[in-house]
């Protein structure tokens, strides 16, 4: 019972501080104003975000307050990163930083992060096997972090989408520290959770707010860090199975994001210039409303994300029903676009 109340606690206070960034934001005129590709008609205001990264930033502290004051140095590194990449989109949303400027910065967040928490060292895949990566284990996690904090950035493109992705990453992660008995891992996931749950309220279709870069790019990073933080944190989880299972977490904009960047890019377009042709954007596009697709890639989400936990946790049989459910969901919304963008 006292769970639930501090639950509702925050995400009250979650969705009262985000009234209040959208007021300030009108009054400051930091605006979304509508451009060629965007998918809203008015001007709407950004930075909402903020609210998610001030109570994410906050959890572990708290959680490292209660446990003699105790904040393990992979949660500092990320606190460092993670406020890091938030500082610089929130500068974005009010101002502009150019995409050079923001790429080595999330390099040197990405850095910080490793150099506390470690690299991948070993990588099991479902139902085809376990390999030692060495040194590769560092490329691919730093590919691994700053691919998802743009990619989760160039998924936030319609109503709801990022926040109810980060409500059920937010879920899986909690229950896997408090599984793992990481207090630190636990305690983002769930602040992450119950503020996108306060945000999203106010997110919902139509939007009244936007989450802006500074959300955006913080929840990616966050969402890329942990696994990291967990294999770090001295729990008995396998190390070598968390890279699948935080990839199965975010499965539906991982996939999305990545089909799409392969897609234009050989297709001979410019990968780094603005666009509406997502796996998402294009059901809006084809007539689907924003509150249908939020909801399909939140349940596609949690689906994939029961998996991964179940498949670390070792259930019999789970490891090839996960990588048909990676396959077969990823080809089926491929099939849905289309087939929907055929209809008169």
């Amino acid at each position: 019972m006292i769970a639930l109340a501090f639950a509702v606690l925050v995400v009250a206070a979650s969705y009262a501080g985000v009234e209040w960034v959208r007021r300030l934001a009108l009054r400051r005129g930091v605006l979304d104003v509508p451009v060629e590709r965007s998918s809203h008609q008015v001007p709407t205001p950004r930075g909402g975000g903020i609210v998610i990264v001030v109570a994410t930033l906050l959890a572990p502290l708290i959680a490292g307050g209660l446990d003699s004051g105790h904040v393990p140095k992979a949660v500092a590194a990320w606190l460092l990163g993670g406020a890091a990449v938030a500082l610089t989109g929130w500068v974005d949303d009010v101002r502009s930083v150019s995409s050079r400027t923001r790429l080595v910065l999330q390099l040197a967040a990405a850095v910080v992060l490793l150099a506390a928490a470690g690299c991948w060292s070993e990588l099991e895949l479902p139902a085809l096997g376990r390999a030692t990566l060495g040194w590769v284990g560092c490329a691919l996690a730093v590919l691994w972090i700053v691919g998802m904090t743009n990619a989760y950035n160039f998924m936030d493109g319609i109503d709801g989408i990022a926040a109810g992705q980060a409500v059920v990453a937010g879920l899986a992660w909690a229950v896997l520290g408090r599984h793992a008995e990481v207090a630190g891992v636990s305690a983002i996931g769930a602040a992450m959770a119950l503020s996108g749950a306060g945000f999203l309220l106010h997110n919902r279709p139509p939007a009244r707010i936007f989450m802006g870069d500074v959300g955006s790019g913080f929840l990616g990073f966050t969402v890329a860090a942990l696994p990291l933080l967990l294999a770090s944190g001295g729990t008995d989880v396998d190390g070598g199975r968390l890279p699948v299972v935080a990839a199965a977490v975010v499965w539906p904009f991982l996939f999305d994001a990545t089909f799409t960047f392969i897609r234009r890019l050989a297709r001979g377009e410019n990968v780094f210039e603005g666009h509406r042709s997502h796996l998402y954007q294009r059901l809006v596009i084809a007539g689907a409303s924003h509150a249908q697709v939020s909801a399909l890639y939140a349940g596609w989400a949690l689906i994939s994300s029961a998996l991964g936990l179940l498949w670390l946790w070792r259930w019999s049989g789970t490891g090839l029903v996960l990588l048909a459910w990676a396959v077969l969901s990823a080809a089926g919304m491929i099939a849905a676009v289309r087939m929907r963008e055929r209809r008169p």
